[in-house]
Formats: structure tokens, sequence, C-alpha cells
């Protein structure tokens, strides 16, 4: 039951109120994907929830992306997820070269989900767009 934020347990029961929902694996992914989605995609010191909520404003550093951006971006990622995603253990986010695509800069995601006591390995791919963007991808 716990895969699933609390908002969206209250939704559920909302909807079904015989619901009392059944460990989910795909379900717990999909509810942390979308949670990673809205963490990274809120400035710090936007969200009245904490002052550290989200991620710093890359547009500057995505605009002017060198190799010593790396791997303050990818610091700043991890530390939200770790403190905002308490599913998510063993976080780690690497840079991801794309010559292919000059103007996103991606990083993989790799960590494991708790579900029920048990450790479900993922690996997501997080693409910063020029506009500052954070798309989430499994």
């Amino acid at each position: 039951m716990r895969e699933k934020r609390l908002l969206e347990r209250l939704r559920a029961i909302e909807q079904d109120p015989d619901w009392r929902g059944e460990a989910d694996p795909k379900a717990a992914v999909a509810s942390v994907l979308g949670h990673l989605g809205k963490i990274l995609n809120t400035r710090q010191g936007s969200a009245p929830i904490a002052a550290d909520f989200g991620v710093p404003d890359f547009t500057a550093i995505a605009s002017s992306f060198g190799a010593d951006s790396i791997p303050d971006i990818e610091e700043a990622i991890t530390k939200v997820i770790r403190r905002y995603e308490p599913r998510l253990d063993q976080v780690q986010v690497s840079f991801e070269p794309q010559p292919d695509k000059p103007f996103t800069i991606v990083f993989k995601l790799a960590a494991r989900v708790a579900v029920e006591g048990r450790q479900t390995p993922v690996v997501f791919e997080t693409i910063l767009s020029p506009d500052g963007r954070i798309t989430v991808l499994e």
C-alpha cells in the first residue's frame, strides 16, 4: 500500500471505498516516476513546503554547459531525490553523453524502489532541456 503517495491513496479510496491497496511494484514505479517529475520541475525557493524542495534553476547551466557543470547538476538532482523521495534508495545519478542531441543534457538515474519490504531496481532517464524543464522517463 505504501507504493503510492498519501494523496494518491486517498484518491483511490475516494473512487473506490473498498480499495485497500495491494503491493504492486509497477504502481510504485509509476508513482515514483510522477513524483520525480514534480520534484525536478520545481525550482528551489518556489514551494511553500520547504525552501530546498526542488532543484536550482538549471537554465543558465544548460545554456553554457560545460564538463565542469556536470558534477553540480548530478549532485543537485541526487540530493533532492534522496531528501524528498523516500521510496528510493541507493540513488545514483550519472551523466549520459548524447552526441546526437547537443542541446539536451541526459542523466541516468539508478536506484531501488522499496515495495512492501522488497527492493526493486529501477533505471530512469532524466532529460534536462535547454529551457530548464526536466523529463523523467522509465
